[in-house]
């Protein structure tokens, strides 16, 4: 391994948690609508009130992964998402990998996304809120092909707003 990126300043943020973040939304009917129709999910316990009420939910729910979906642009968001477009060294991210998270100290400029794995553990309900916290858990090193590549493993948290969990995954983002 020709370069160790791996130093204490980056192990330090390991173990770094965020706090709870709300979603700009409760669970809307229109926007599970929306989500179950992109993942072609068409259960009636999904759109269905008198379906759901004989089911052990006994309201209408959101598919497992909605959660995730929920966190996007609250509508007061004014800052354009493209206005570094034309910036050839921007990458469309900046080193802060998730809100509350303290930025990797890498001199790395490539960001891929390695994917995601999911627990699921419970379904959200129409009008119910839905909260996030996120961690470093994981910031190790590998050799690739091209060189070094860091490899950082980042837990989420999805949970309602009383904290009844919904979902966790594990995400991994390679910087190369």
């Amino acid at each position: 391994m020709a370069v160790n990126h791996i130093n204490y300043e980056v192990l330090a943020i390991v173990g770094a948690q965020s706090s709870w973040v709300e979603a700009c939304h409760p669970v809307e009917p229109s926007e599970v609508r929306r989500f179950f129709q992109a993942v072609m999910d068409y259960d009636p316990r999904f759109w269905d009130a008198e379906h759901a009420a004989g089911t052990r939910y006994g309201v209408p729910v959101a598919p497992p992964a909605f959660a995730v979906h929920a966190f996007r642009r609250p509508p007061d968001e004014t800052n354009d998402t493209l206005a570094a477009a034309g910036d050839p060294d921007f990458d469309g991210l900046s080193r802060s990998m998730r809100p509350g998270l303290p930025k990797i100290p890498l001199p790395l400029s490539g960001i891929l996304n390695g994917g995601y794995e999911y627990e699921f553990y419970s379904y959200p309900a129409i009008g119910e809120r839905i909260i996030c916290r996120s961690a470093y858990r994981d910031i190790f090193q590998k050799e690739g092909k091209a060189g070094p590549m860091v490899m950082i493993l980042i837990e989420d948290e999805y949970a309602t707003g009383d904290h009844r969990p919904l979902l966790k995954s594990l995400n991994t983002m390679i910087m190369r």
